[in-house]
């Protein structure tokens, strides 16, 4: 029996955390990472399954050690195509979002001076800025908020970067335009998001229950840890799609049973968050057509 045909029917999934039915905007979400492989296929492939609510275009990883110098790697993929692709996503009502920092790269928020000056290229070169001399990759699309992805470095001036991220939501004439998310550890707390996330700013923390040996032993109640020290932000169940990712990849069956059917009614349950698009396309995990 193959992976998919092992797996139990997504019906009874997506029945357990509210996403069979048509989404509104308090159901459980839906994300995936994009921008890891190249043969995960476009941006726009992503969101014409219909199937996410969400999409995090991974990595804007190079950062803060030196001014004037950003990065991004998105894997190969043609960064002259991502713009139309998100506005084409954003046209079906899909978030997107772009995740700083990630596993590799050369990222770091040494002084204050550094926040500022990456919270000014971030609004600048991929949200709703505009000024000469700053690249727009993505030309004119803006993406919709930025997920903070610190998995290497130290803690200090997150913070800061989060409260000038936020800062930008004046110019929305009154409603948010950058939402600011989390990508955390498992285990809680995650030292290097701690202060950032203790300012309160965060609409979403996607808590990853995978590479990490502790968490491994008792997923449900280090996610709980989470979702209760954070009750005002939607916490997300994040997972690996395949068993070649990581060890606590989880069959369907066992994340409903061991998890979903505990936590689903929580207040702020938000939903699940797939690592990554690639591995999720192959093995067929979140179970598209």
């Amino acid at each position: 029996m193959g992976l998919v045909q092992a797996l139990l029917p997504l019906a009874l999934l997506l029945m357990a955390s509210g996403l069979a039915a048509p989404a509104t905007a308090d159901d459980p979400g839906l994300a995936v990472y994009w921008g890891r492989h190249k043969e995960e296929g476009s941006l726009r492939e992503a969101c014409d399954t219909g199937r996410y609510t969400t999409v995090i275009i991974t990595f804007y990883n190079v950062f803060g050690h030196q001014k004037g110098r950003y990065g991004l790697d998105i894997s190969g993929h043609s960064v002259a195509a991502v713009g139309a692709d998100i506005k084409h996503c954003q046209s079906k009502g899909v978030t997107v979002l772009l995740a700083i920092g990630g596993q590799g790269g050369e990222y770091s928020l040494p002084s204050s001076q550094s926040a500022a000056d990456v919270a000014d290229n971030l609004w600048n070169a991929y949200l709703g800025g505009r000024r000469a001399g700053v690249p727009r990759p993505f030309g004119d699309a803006a993406v919709d908020g930025v997920d903070f992805f610190i998995d290497q470095g130290g803690a200090d001036h997150y913070e800061e970067l989060a409260r000038l991220l936020n800062g930008y939501n004046k110019y929305y004439r009154g409603r948010v335009g950058v939402l600011l998310t989390a990508t955390t550890r498992c285990s809680y707390p995650d030292h290097r998001l701690e202060k950032a996330l203790a300012t309160g700013l965060f609409a979403r923390i996607h808590v990853r229950m995978f590479g990490d040996a502790q968490c491994t032993m008792s997923p449900r109640y280090s996610w709980e840890k989470w979702a209760a020290a954070y009750p005002g932000s939607k916490v997300y169940i994040g997972l690996v799609a395949s068993w070649e990712q990581d060890s606590a990849w989880m069959f369907q069956k066992d994340l409903y049973y061991e998890m979903l059917q505990f936590v689903r009614n929580l207040p702020n349950y938000g939903g699940l968050a797939i690592y990554d698009r690639y591995y999720d396309k192959k093995a067929n995990y979140t179970g598209e057509g």
